[in-house]
This record gives structure tokens, C-alpha cells and sequence, in this order.
């Protein structure tokens, strides 16, 4: 009979703590439940507008009308080019994009117009006519006003057959 007694007593004792306990967790969980639900619903951004590609960013850049204010080939000034304007255009999505000239002189490394895409780096290169007749690669640096191209002309030229091959290096700046 004594044992039944305390352990009575325990029960009377301990039962509070117990339910203690049990509220206790119940909070927590509760808490952590809120907290997730919080962390979650705030990284949701409905607003937020996408960062653009290195790509977006550059067609930007580039899909405008230069107008060539220096032309070297081989570290020579070339002459005929006071009216030379590039236009790139080109809207976010697949490539190719296009090009087209204006103010071609007699020998150029440049056809009136053709097509061009981002090479493998984008912020810094294109390929003008990708195939296996007008191929080009160019190396290029553009800001909001500039643009500066670079490149290694092997053919014989588009407006007049000539000798056209060579570095060329065309500074443009916005029309």
C-alpha cells in the first residue's frame, strides 16, 4: 500500500511537468513551422525582374549604327572610310542576328550585309557570316558610344576584288 501512495504522489507532482513539457514542444514546433513558412514566402519575389545574360546585355550594346571615325589595317590608315556606318541589329532570342553596311569604299572586308553571332564569349567576340566561305572572327569592345573591332581579314575584299588581307582594326562610334 505505501508504494501505491507514492507513486500517487509522483503522478500528482510529475503530471504538471509532463503537460509542461508537451506544451513546450507543441510551441517549438509551432515556431518552426512559422519560421520556414516566413523564409519561404520572403525569397518569393513576384516582382523581381530577371538579371539579364551576358548575351542580352551585350546585343544591347552592340544592335545599333557605328560610324567608322578610324580604320587601320596593318597599322595603316585606310582611306574611304569617312562614310562607312555597320548597323548590327538583333532582338533577344536565337541567333543568328544581322548586319549591313553603308558607305563602302572600293576594297573592304566587309559584305553589304550577311549575319553574325555571339562566339563563345560573348562579351568580347562575335563571328561575322559563320561558314565556310565569309567566316569571320572578331574581337570586339563596346560601351554605350563605342565600339572598336578587331580583326584578321584573309580574303580578297567585297566591293572591289583587292588585297584586303590583314589586321584590321575599326573604331566606330554611335551614329
Amino acid at each position: 500500500e505505501g508504494t501505491g501512495f507514492i507513486k500517487g504522489l509522483i503522478l500528482v507532482f510529475l503530471s504538471p511537468l509532463m503537460n509542461l513539457k508537451m506544451k513546450l514542444t507543441a510551441r517549438i514546433f509551432v515556431l518552426v513551422a512559422l519560421s520556414a513558412a516566413l523564409l519561404t514566402y520572403s525569397g518569393c519575389d513576384k516582382n523581381k525582374t530577371p538579371t539579364p545574360s551576358d548575351e542580352e546585355v551585350q546585343l544591347g550594346l552592340l544592335s545599333k549604327t557605328w560610324k567608322a571615325t578610324s580604320v587601320k589595317k596593318d597599322n595603316v590608315d585606310q582611306t574611304g572610310y569617312t562614310n562607312f556606318n555597320l548597323t548590327l541589329s538583333g532582338v533577344v532570342g536565337p541567333s543568328p542576328f544581322t548586319y549591313s553596311t553603308t558607305g563602302r569604299p572600293p576594297l573592304s572586308p566587309w559584305l553589304s550585309s550577311g549575319n553574325w553571332t555571339f562566339d563563345t564569349d560573348p562579351l568580347t567576340s562575335i563571328i561575322r557570316d559563320k561558314g565556310p566561305v565569309d567566316e569571320l572572327k572578331i574581337t570586339y569592345a563596346v560601351t554605350e558610344t563605342t565600339l572598336q573591332m578587331t580583326f584578321n581579314f584573309q580574303g580578297a575584299g567585297y566591293a572591289r576584288v583587292g588585297n584586303v588581307k590583314g589586321q584590321w582594326v575599326m573604331t566606330f562610334i554611335l551614329l
